[in-house]
């Protein structure tokens, strides 16, 4: 490992840098989280933080709270409710110059300076279950950073590994994903510090209130998370080619040719640096490899490794010379220039200019909601939507909840644990689609239906009015199909409630057929 001589590089000159990234980047988080619309995933989230519980369909529910206390802060504003995700970089940063510093405090702000000039950290804005995944998780290995550094396993040692579990249990209340961390956890243990063993079962110990309260919620509530994250989400989960590469492409990029070449060029020391911090080692190389051997079968997406991003930066900054350091810098500021510059070239046009470019019709939906809903909502009559996204844009700018109208896909289906369509029965609904209409989908519900279009921004967007709903026959046709679909829930599971059984046939597990134990 490196350990670079005092005056390898001015240190005002380094500090000078960390305060024109770090101000230069928040600037400009700030103002695309003003200035962009709210995506369908974000305001997906933004139902969760109004209707709070202890669990979400899709996953656990940290983003739902984090919003919900967005809102009780500031309000509904777009940039309010991305306020955590803008100021997530700042945060990542100062945890890993606390957890850094005791090493080597120049090398610790080379790693904070290479982290904070990544592109991502200037653009990303938008809020998921990622922004306190990443949170909790780089705070609870900064905290085992710390706790390994202690010499001895005093009160302050043990303090560190309960608080570094503890909030391990946060971040599988953001995510599943946490187990990975756990897992990086458990390798290190397993090859470094098997003497310490004690304060890996603290850890495990302190961490296990995180998971009690999924499993309970999810036995409530019909093991949504389960059926979603194990079963309905990987069907399609078949061996690619390009599901490998896609990963090797995503990952170049997260890195960026800069880095990527100079860790390739430095490999020699990358590897000693990596046996002398063999737990930031372990932070970066295991969940690589697990990405890895998933990729195989899934496409990994670039966010899915962002918990632990900043610790390859880390290693990186402890690796590399000091003159390598100084052009991985300059070009990582290159790089990022160029994303600033295609942000601030797009921020100069308007929708009308992206007309017959791919997309163009979630552009107007994304940018001319308030417009287009204005032509189709009219008092006492419902509005619905045929997919969960739009859904919940137009309900985001409605104020009010909108329900998805048919089947939809086997993600975020929220609907399931808060809509009763029996509330709806001889009403009016409109709903508002994505494409041409196959009235056949609708006359089955209603006395009668009527197809209709609007235009907005030179699209046409198509939407079905049906008077007089059944909800005897949606029940029957679309509450079936659901329950088919994405309910066949393992009789081996322990169930004591589930919201969407419960309404369509007054039990708590339906007939049909579960499926068999694995």
């Amino acid at each position: 490992m490196h350990t670079a001589a005092p005056d390898s590089f001015p240190p005002d000159r380094l500090t000078r840098w960390l305060i024109i990234a770090a101000v230069a980047s928040l600037a400009l988080r700030l103002w695309i989280a003003a200035a962009l619309p709210i995506t369908g995933d974000e305001a997906f989230f933004y139902w969760w933080g109004v209707y709070k519980d202890w669990g979400y369909y899709d996953h656990p529910p940290m983003v739902g709270w984090l919003i919900g206390l967005m809102r009780w802060l500031l309000g509904d504003a777009t940039w309010a409710i991305r306020l955590p995700i803008v100021l997530l970089p700042l945060a990542l940063g100062a945890m890993l110059w606390w957890a850094l510093a005791p090493l080597n405090r120049e090398r610790a702000a080379w790693g904070l300076l290479l982290f904070w000039l990544a592109p991502i950290n200037w653009i990303n804005t938008l809020i998921t279950t990622d922004t306190p995944l990443i949170f909790w998780s780089v705070l609870s290995a900064a905290l085992l950073l710390r706790a390994e550094r202690r010499a001895q396993m005093d009160r302050r040692a043990w303090a560190l590994y309960a608080l570094s579990g503890l909030f391990l249990g946060f971040a599988f209340l953001s995510k599943y994903f946490s187990v990975v961390l756990g897992l990086a956890y458990l390798v290190y243990f397993a090859l470094y510090r098997r003497e310490r063993w004690p304060a890996l079962a603290l850890l495990v110990l302190c961490a296990l209130p995180g998971p009690a309260i999924n499993i309970a919620w999810n036995m409530s509530h019909g093991w949504p998370n389960i059926m979603f994250n194990v079963f309905n989400r990987n069907q399609d989960a078949d061996f690619e080619w390009n599901k490998p590469l896609l990963y090797a492409g995503m990952l170049l990029y997260l890195i960026t040719p800069v880095l990527a070449w100079l860790g390739w060029k430095h490999r020699r020391e990358l590897a000693a640096t990596g046996r002398q911090q063999r737990l930031i080692a372990a932070l970066v190389i295991v969940p690589l490899l697990f990405f890895t051997l998933l990729s195989f079968k899934k496409v990994v997406g670039l966010h899915w490794v962002l918990a632990f991003y900043p610790f390859g930066f880390a290693l990186m900054a402890f690796a590399l010379p000091a003159m390598a350091l100084r052009t991985c810098a300059k070009g990582l500021a290159w790089f990022t220039a160029l994303h600033v510059l295609a942000v601030a070239a797009i921020s100069m046009t308007s929708v009308e200019q992206w007309q017959g470019k791919p997309r163009f019709f979630s552009i107007v939906r994304a940018f001319k909601t308030p417009e287009l809903l204005a032509q189709v909502t009219q008092p006492g009559v419902v509005l619905m939507a045929d997919g969960y996204s739009p859904a919940a844009v137009y309900g985001y700018v409605l104020g009010e909840y909108v329900p998805v109208f048919g089947p939809g896909k086997f993600h975020a289906r929220q609907d399931d644990l808060l809509v009763d369509f029996a509330v709806y029965q001889g009403k009016t609904i409109r709903i508002l689609l994505s494409d041409v209409p196959d009235m056949a989908d609708f006359q089955p519900y209603f006395d009668s239906v009527q197809a209709f279009t609007v235009q907005q921004s030179g699209v046409t967007f198509h939407a079905v009015e049906g008077r007089n709903f059944n909800y005897e026959a949606y029940r029957t046709g679309v509450l079936g199909t659901i329950f088919e679909r994405y309910y066949n829930i393992p009789t081996w599971l322990p169930m004591t409630g589930c919201p969407f059984c419960e309404r369509y046939c007054g039990q708590v597990r339906c007939a049909g057929h579960a499926r068999p134990p694995p």
